[in-house]
């Protein structure tokens, strides 16, 4: 493939090839040098035109470990702020011949608009409420990494669900497995047409009943133009994960969080910081996840 646009694009079998290669480079990761020539001479540049700093520190350090020349594209200090088109910026990025662009973006459709018009490899870091590719990847990982299989989970999605590009990709990656996928939430924050592949639960304690995974989203306030909850105090104490739902849980059940998390929002302090959960390791992941979607692609021959 030359592109990662998104989930919706790749087979189980891709899936799982990508799955292993990050297997071989999460060894890379723990040995004491931790770089490998691989893509040594290539050029990578990261495109983000909304803030991060999980996934843009993530991707940097992949590019890094593969041995790729590296440059990070800031956009308050381009001609982006002068006016200037993503399709201009695009060509004078190209002009520059590099072979990967890794992009974030606030508009659905720009990373697969970008990877329509450049030779580069395309990997889509988040385009508007489309898809988060590279996010649903590291989450299975992770799965698969403490439960030793995806497949005949039950797999609670909880929080601001139709806003969410996280819960997108999630979504069309666990389908491909046999899993049971919950949305947990209030009703403004669910689809009112969800995939047949789905449940809704409006009720937290009923919604992670004997659930193995809880994936907790925030609430994504930047991609909202309507009061859809009455306050972040209520929602927390009507929908946010605190430690008395633990025995609704099963014994084993993990926690996730894409990040940034908003401690008292969506998860406790005490949830967030419990061996249940395994968000640092899902930071950890998201670097071999990364190398290893970078060292598949293909770019294209001038």
């Amino acid at each position: 493939m030359k592109d990662l646009i998104g989930i919706k694009d790749l087979s189980r079998q891709n899936i799982e090839e990508i799955l292993n290669t990050a297997k071989a480079f999460k060894e890379v990761l723990n040995r004491d040098i931790k770089k490998v020539p691989t893509l040594r001479g290539k050029t990578a540049i990261n495109l983000f035109f909304e803030p991060s700093t999980r996934t843009r520190t993530s991707f940097e350090l992949a590019e890094k470990r593969l041995s790729l020349d590296v440059l990070n594209f800031s956009i308050s200090m381009s001609s982006v702020v002068k006016g200037e088109t993503l399709y201009d910026t695009l060509k004078t990025i190209e002009a520059y011949n590099v072979d990967y662009i890794v992009i974030r973006h606030s508009s659905s459709g720009a990373a697969k608009f970008v990877a329509e018009n450049t030779t580069a490899s395309v990997i889509n870091a988040g385009d508007g409420i489309n898809e988060h590719p590279t996010q649903a990847l590291l989450d299975a990982f992770s799965i698969l990494e403490v439960k030793g299989r995806i497949d005949g989970l039950k797999i609670a999605i909880v929080g601001d669900i139709i806003h969410s590009r996280v819960a997108r990709s999630n979504l069309y990656l666990l389908s491909n497995f046999d899993t049971e996928i919950r949305f947990v939430g209030p009703p403004t924050l669910l689809p009112k047409d969800p995939p047949d592949n789905v449940k809704i639960f409006y009720d937290i304690k009923e919604g992670l009943k004997d659930v193995d995974v809880v994936m907790l989203l925030r609430i994504q306030l930047e991609r909202q133009n309507a009061a859809f909850i009455p306050s972040l105090k209520e929602y927390f104490h009507v929908w946010g994960l605190k430690k008395d739902i633990f025995s609704y849980l099963k014994s084993d059940a993990i926690i996730m969080h894409p990040g940034p998390m908003n401690r008292g929002v969506e998860i406790s302090t005490e949830v967030a910081d419990s061996p249940r959960s395994i968000i640092l390791r899902q930071v950890t992941n998201g670097i071999a996840i990364r190398m290893a979607v970078i060292y598949l692609l293909t770019p294209k021959e001038i």
